[in-house]
């Protein structure tokens, strides 16, 4: 049945009145508007043929169209409350549909914002699961439970504790090893894909055939709460996970490296600048970068390399004191970046590169990786392939080089 053509409608709700992370639907998140994450998984998938975001709010609406998903309407307020169910957003969504132009999907996918950490064929997966499944009324993503529901208790109404539920046939069943119990699941966000009618004849989100689509668990993030999205973000950021991203797929750390190219006010700098009576510059830096390049350097058989836009003696006089090479007063970056490497016989897929402001861009393309300091540029962070914890000029250096030093250390 895979090969039939099948109308799929991905719908990823978004409501404006967010109270917990105020309008966190496009907050950035590792770069990102947050519900960039969802359209991504959508817009990627092989089997949904048509996007939409349900929102009532017009900003939301713009960032939303600006990553590719459509908005045909402003959801009504009355359905956009904090308590508002899913149901009547999708059924409002749907019947809009049928009454303004005439669309009836075959199948319909859920993608919440809140959770934007997924699996490349995640939503493919569940929506094939629904279409070998006749009978479903639909698909939901679980992942393995992290606690086991049946080593959980009540207390009763004498202050005692009393099991929740029992294994059939096995006395006291919270006693037995935790591998010997049944396999538990916990419903996560990542995705759901349900019939229409489920959801239009049957009033359900799930109806009560539902089939799961298992993820890995290292894919669960539910963001609710600021700690949530600080959690979230680092797993982005650092996880290594193979996920749907909105931009390019990101790169890791070339598996060879021998240059190491940063560039200097931004990165080896907190991007501020003082200026006396008599226009003498002076920057502030911070020495650790400069200790982290030096053990480098000792530990790895990496070189290093600044590459700055500045014409300034500042730049220079920094340099030679933390022994590092320069290029200086470069207006053009990609070119003499590529320039440089076909110099040096170095091959672009072994260079790290990292950058803080949009003049860097041209260069990320052209190397293996690409890094940003934590308060880079917003398009800068949307392009990079990792992106460090530490800010430029507090620390991101020196974050770098140790953790070259943990993964190329001879």
């Amino acid at each position: 049945m895979i090969g039939l053509q099948i109308e799929v409608l991905a719908i990823i709700p978004a409501r404006g009145g967010s109270k917990s992370i105020p309008y966190k639907n496009i907050r950035p998140f590792a770069g990102y508007p947050l519900i960039a994450y969802s359209i991504a998984a959508a817009l990627q998938a092989n089997l949904v043929t048509r996007t939409i975001v349900s929102t009532d709010d017009e900003k939301i609406a713009d960032v939303a169209r600006e990553f590719g998903a459509e908005v045909p309407f402003l959801r009504p307020t009355e359905i956009s409350q904090d308590d508002t169910p899913d149901l009547p957003v999708f059924e409002h969504a749907l019947n809009w549909l049928v009454e303004n132009e005439n669309y009836k999907p075959n199948a319909v996918v859920q993608l919440r914002p809140t959770s934007p950490v997924r699996p490349h064929n995640c939503v493919d997966d569940a929506i094939r699961i629904l279409i070998d499944h006749p009978l479903a009324d639909s698909v939901r993503g679980v992942v393995i439970a992290g606690q086991n529901p049946y080593k959980m208790w009540h207390i009763n109404e004498k202050g005692q504790l009393m099991p929740i539920i029992q294994v059939d046939g096995v006395n006291e069943s919270y006693n037995i090893p935790r591998q010997e119990l049944p396999a538990v699941y916990w419903q996560t966000g990542q995705i759901d894909v349900i019939r229409p009618e489920t959801i239009l004849k049957k009033m359900s989100m799930s109806g009560n055939v539902i089939y799961p689509l298992v993820i890995d668990p290292l894919y669960t993030v539910d963001i609710d709460t600021p700690l949530d999205w600080e959690q979230g973000e680092r797993l982005v950021k650092y996880g290594n996970l193979v996920m749907v991203q909105p931009g390019l797929e990101k790169r890791k750390l070339p598996e060879k490296l021998e240059l190491l190219v940063l560039d200097f006010d931004g990165v080896l700098t907190d991007d501020r600048v003082w200026v006396d009576e008599a226009g003498h510059e002076m920057i502030a830096a911070v020495r650790g970068d400069a200790l982290g390049l030096r053990q480098l350097r000792t530990l790895t058989n990496i070189q290093v390399l600044v590459l700055s836009r500045e014409a300034n003696p500042v730049v220079a006089e920094r340099c030679k004191k933390m022994n590092v090479p320069y290029l200086q007063g470069v207006m053009d970056k990609g070119k003499v970046l590529q320039e440089t490497l076909k110099e040096k016989k170095i091959d672009a897929k072994d260079v790290i590169y990292v950058g803080n402001d949009i003049v860097d861009l041209p260069c990320f393309p052209i190397v293996g990786c690409a890094i940003a300091p934590a308060n880079s540029h917003p398009l800068v962070l949307q392009q990079a392939d990792l992106i460090l914890e530490k800010c430029g000029g507090q620390g991101a250096v020196r974050e770098l080089c140790d953790m070259l030093i943990s993964h190329y250390a001879k």
